[in-house]
């Protein structure tokens, strides 16, 4: 059985197929996606379509896809519905233009049912029985902090992490790789298909084997042209391009 697992693709249709290419060079059997699917990108109905299009997808939603449905963009962190700045009030005006622009396009693709009914959750088992979550951000949550760098063993599993919920879990949502073992939790971030927290341009996933006698899972990354997909924001005429573009390019 092989798998691959990516995370937090936000509208990015060129780091998609790049991700995509890669997966079928090596041969993989299914693809496991964690959700944030169409947000702050020029190109959502074309990710959907792509998606929608894979014979053995399984999937989940994340946050932004929620923001997208419903507006309501409370629980983001940081949070940005709280503005007390004229640059928090800019922010939290393009987020919801980045939102609401990119609602219509699924509107006008007939695409808003098929994201509406994605589940929070979705399981598994693998060969040799090991349990398996797929989640955005953590065990019963598509938002909040996630599985983030620096958190305590004990922050971790008071987030619902831990062996009581599955043995391995994957999660995305903060946009850095990572894979922790914590209370007999296998958790492994696969990193982000588009807008990464590294240094390096490059999408994000991983690919996981398994068989009766255990599994291994290995981060991989797909170069694509960052540049090219900022600037088609522009051509898009997305309302927000301009954050969105710093967004994409701009490295802490």
């Amino acid at each position: 059985m092989r798998v691959a697992i990516f995370s937090d693709v936000h509208g990015n249709a060129a780091a998609l197929d790049a991700v995509l290419r890669a997966a079928r060079a090596e041969g993989v059997e299914a693809l496991w996606c964690l959700g944030d699917l169409v947000a702050h990108g020029p190109r959502p109905v074309e990710v959907v379509a792509r998606l929608r299009g894979l014979p053995a997808l399984t999937c989940v939603r994340g946050n932004t896809d929620r923001y997208v449905l419903t507006g309501d963009v409370s629980g983001m962190v940081p949070p940005i519905d709280r503005p007390t700045t004229p640059e928090q009030f800019r922010v939290l005006a393009d987020a919801r233009e980045s939102f609401a622009w990119t609602r219509g396009r699924l509107v006008a693709s007939g695409d808003v049912g098929w994201l509406a009914d994605l589940p929070l959750e979705r399981r598994a088992t693998l060969p040799d029985g090991s349990r398996v979550l797929l989640v955005h951000a953590s065990p019963g949550r598509d938002d909040g902090p996630g599985l983030q760098p620096g958190q305590s063993d004990a922050d971790v599993a008071a987030a619902g992490f831990g062996s009581d919920t599955a043995d391995l879990i994957f999660v995305g949502h903060t946009h850095v790789p990572g894979e922790r073992r914590v209370a007999g939790c296998h958790i492994l971030n696969p990193g982000p298909v588009s807008l990464p927290r590294t240094p390096d341009d490059q999408a994000r996933w991983a690919v996981l084997d398994a068989a009766p006698t255990g599994y291994v899972v290995e981060h991989r990354c797909a170069p694509y042209d960052l540049t090219r997909v900022a600037d088609d924001l522009a051509h898009q005429r997305h309302p927000a391009a301009a954050w969105l573009a710093d967004k994409m390019t701009h490295r802490p």
